[in-house]
Order: structure tokens, then sequence, then C-alpha cells
């Protein structure tokens, strides 16, 4: 799969800015800039696993663009030389770098399978999904920057995100006791670890159908910050 509007690898934050605003913000919370780097390339990949389902015209187009992505996994895993995409680069290089289990980024892959099919998710499948995509990029994003983070807490406020950015999109039904239920699991993640759920302090407006302006989703996302708090 080739894609030319990819941006050169050093371009990843300016991509992940214009496409996924909200954990862009979040991840202006990690002082350290390789690992913020390598949080933003996790974020990067899960916007081409978004993608699929949305830019193909038909299930097997996606299916074949989410397959391309795991022959990425292929490569990077068996240490063989990794296509020429940035994102993908990016990935590889920090699956080395953070030695990654596997497991979590073929669980987003499989994910987006669901988006295929045009059957509306129940509010089980809703969460379960979140919990799949939202979820398990944040508890990756959480390893990285503290390895003794609580995982489920951070999978808990990585669902919390998705969730309500879908019911914002108005793209599967809400289910505010399943939301304010991640919302209590997130609790607990550590100072150096809350960067990767920060976004999900924006899930309980989203889950209203407001989107507050760029000013006021800073505010939200450093008030967490600065109360542990989601």
């Amino acid at each position: 799969m080739s894609d030319d509007t990819s941006p050169p690898a050093q371009d990843l934050d300016a991509l992940v800015l214009a496409v996924d605003p909200d954990r862009w913000l979040a991840s202006r919370l990690i002082a350290e800039p390789q690992a913020r780097s390598d949080v933003v390339a996790l974020y990067a990949f899960d916007h081409e696993l978004a993608r699929a389902p949305k830019v193909a015209s038909n299930a097997l187009l996606g299916e074949i663009r989410l397959a391309w992505w795991r022959e990425v996994l292929d490569e990077a895993y068996e240490g063989r030389p990794v296509r020429h995409h940035p994102t993908a680069q990016a990935l590889a290089q920090v699956i080395a770098r953070r030695r990654l289990p596997r497991a979590d980024l073929e669980l987003m892959i499989d994910a987006r399978y669901r988006e295929l099919d045009p059957t509306p998710m129940t509010p089980e499948e809703a969460v379960l999904w979140a919990r799949e995509t939202g979820g398990a990029v944040a508890r990756l994003a959480a390893q990285i920057l503290d390895p003794e983070a609580s995982p489920m807490a951070a999978e808990a406020a990585g669902a919390a995100w998705a969730l309500s950015r879908r019911w914002l999109a108005g793209e599967m039904q809400g289910d505010r006791d399943a939301l304010a239920s991640l919302r209590a699991q997130a609790r607990g993640l550590s100072v150096t670890a809350f960067p990767a759920g920060a976004q999900a302090a924006l899930s309980r407006l989203y889950a209203t159908g407001r989107e507050p302006s760029a000013l006021g989703k800073r505010w939200r996302i450093t008030l967490a910050a600065l109360t542990g708090r989601v």
C-alpha cells in the first residue's frame, strides 16, 4: 500500500496534531523528547488503522489495508527491512527500542475489522471496541512512559476517550454507565504515565455532544494533569 500523502518521518508530530489533536495535546505533557516521539508514533499508527475502514470503497479493500499493516509488524518483529512508509519506519523503531508486545499491536489491527461490518455495534461491543483501539494504544503509551504503571488504568482511560469520540461523531450508541465505569477504572495512573490517558479528561463533555475549543481542550487536559484525575 503506497500513500503519496504520507508525511516525512520528522513530520509525524505535525500529522498527529492535524488528525488527532486530543492525544497530541496530551502528549505535550511528556517532558522527555524521545518518549514523546515514541508515543506520537503509536498515535500515527492508530490513525493509519482508523483510516483503513474509512478510505476503502469496500470491505475487501479495507481488509487489504489492514493486512498491509500486519505485514509491517511481521517485518518489524522478524528483524527484516521495514517498508518505506514514515509511520511504519517509526513504529518499527519504537518496537525495537521499547520491546512492545506484538499482541497489543495485533489487537489494534483486529479491532478495526469490526468497523468494516455495517451492522451497528451494541453498547457492549462498543466498549470492547474502545478497549481494543484507544485502550490498547493508551496501555502501550503508558508502558513507554512508565513500565510499572497500571496497564488496566491506562486502557480504561484510552477506552473512555475512544468511546466518547465515537458518540460525539454519532457513529455508535452511548452508554453513560459504561463511560462512568471506564473513567472510574482510569484512576490510579502514575504521574509519569498520566499523559497516556490524559485525553480522557474530554470524554465527559464529548458524551454530552459538545466539543470544546482548542483552548478549552488544552485547559481541561492541563487541569487533569494537575489534579491527576480524568
